[in-house]
């Protein structure tokens, strides 16, 4: 993507500084508006990605775009190009794709469980407005829905392992970025509308103070979503097959 096809980032998404805001406060904005691309298929793998012309369309100043970029590249989400900037990186692999719902499957469901016989009526309460959030994204036309709801549902799947109370699982899931990679996978709204059901059925079960339903719930919400974003693997597979028979 050259700099002339940049000027959709940041549309609708940031209005530029706010007094009273803080550096780090406004990096962190930066750094979720630009997830959010990332998520709804704007910015495509390979893309380049300048301070430059990100500071002017989202109208901050070039520090905290840095402090963002910084961050991405720290958890591999931007790779630097000396003396070009940033490139976003390829899209993960079947392998990596698999071993990642693999590490979901082990560790998803156990905070899960935990989450129904620890979290507090204000982590329920949190848990069930991000879903309110998600439902009104998922009933959105906005072209940037697909991204702002991948951010609500990291967000859902992280307070789980918060509210868990094991914060080693919960650095463990961070650091995969899993619903960055998933949802750079392709851009599907039934994606968004058959998780709204999931996440339901493991909220149902964490206020209910079930733990064996939320841990089957949260299995099965991972195993279903697997199968959902496998089929952009196979599609490719097919695809690949198809030009080397041509």
């Amino acid at each position: 993507m050259d700099d002339e096809a940049m000027t959709t980032w940041g549309h609708g998404v940031m209005t530029g500084p706010t007094p009273g805001r803080s550096r780090g406060r406004l990096a962190d904005e930066v750094y979720d508006t630009l997830l959010g691309q990332l998520m709804s298929l704007r910015i495509e793998p390979g893309a380049r990605v300048t301070i430059d012309v990100l500071a002017r369309e989202l109208g901050v100043s070039q520090t905290p775009i840095r402090d963002a970029l910084n961050r991405m590249e720290a958890e591999g989400l931007v790779v630097r190009v000396p003396h070009a900037g940033y490139r976003i990186p390829p899209q993960i692999t079947r392998q990596r794709f698999e071993d990642m719902l693999e590490i979901r499957l082990l560790l998803e469901p156990a905070a899960a469980r935990r989450s129904a016989e620890r979290a507090s009526p204000e982590q329920v309460a949190d848990l069930r407005r991000m879903l309110e959030e998600m439902a009104e994204i998922e009933r959105g036309d906005e072209p940037l829905a697909y991204g702002a709801f991948g951010l609500r549902d990291a967000a859902f799947h992280d307070l789980i392992a918060l509210s868990a109370g094991n914060q080693v699982i919960r650095e463990a899931l961070a650091r995969l970025h899993t619903h960055v990679h998933l949802f750079r996978l392709h851009h599907d709204t039934q994606v968004t509308y058959l998780a709204m059901a999931e996440h339901e059925q493991v909220l149902a079960a964490v206020a209910a103070r079930d733990p064996d339903a939320a841990a089957y719930a949260m299995r099965r919400h991972i195993l279903r979503s697997g199968d959902r974003f496998r089929r952009f693997f196979d599609e490719a597979g097919d695809v690949d097959a198809m030009a080397m028979e041509a």
